[in-house]
């Protein structure tokens, strides 16, 4: 995949690069990001390096991430992960915080699932998220995702919390 347009000329997914990292290593430094998406807090540069650079080389078949760009700049990324069949894991982080509740997340979202049903023929769309996280419940619904059960915790901001499941199934 090249460069895919989310219905908005501001707004598209595309392939992550090796230079990405620089940004990366800039919301690595954003302690409230950290929390929100489970990274570790404090890693050392060399180290967020080549785990990025993993994700960049990434050849595994069941997991794929692109770059969510905001007016052409890089400000979080989108993932597929769990790809099996015609089912994946939705995945949506926006690291410029200062983004956070404008619905660039929902539009990116939206994207990867439409290129994941072009692309990939996926259709059943699975995703999960703490009952905290009160936007990302949100974009979720506001996209079409229902919820499905309420398994398991794990820390979030700091507090023991909730995970929620969800689940889509769109036609081809």
């Amino acid at each position: 995949m090249g460069v895919m347009y989310c219905g908005s000329p501001s707004i598209r997914i595309r392939k992550i690069i090796a230079d990405d990292y620089l940004m990366v290593y800039q919301w690595s430094k954003d302690d409230l990001f950290c929390d929100a998406n489970g990274w570790e807090k404090n890693r050392k540069p060399d180290e967020l390096q080549r785990w990025w650079l993993q994700c960049v080389n990434n050849t595994a078949d069941d997991f794929i991430r692109m770059g969510i760009e905001y007016n052409g700049n890089l400000i979080g990324y989108a993932d597929l992960a769990c790809m099996k069949d015609h089912t994946a894991e939705l995945g949506i982080a926006i690291g410029e915080r200062t983004l956070w509740g404008k619905g660039i997340g929902m539009i990116s979202a939206r994207c990867m699932m439409d290129y994941a049903v072009k692309q990939r023929g996926i259709t059943h769309f699975y995703a999960e998220t703490h009952e905290a996280n009160v936007r990302s419940r949100r974009m979720l619904e506001n996209i079409g995702f229902k919820e499905i059960s309420r398994l398991g915790r794990e820390e979030y901001l700091g507090k023991e919390d909730q995970l929620i499941q969800f689940s889509i199934v769109l036609t081809a």
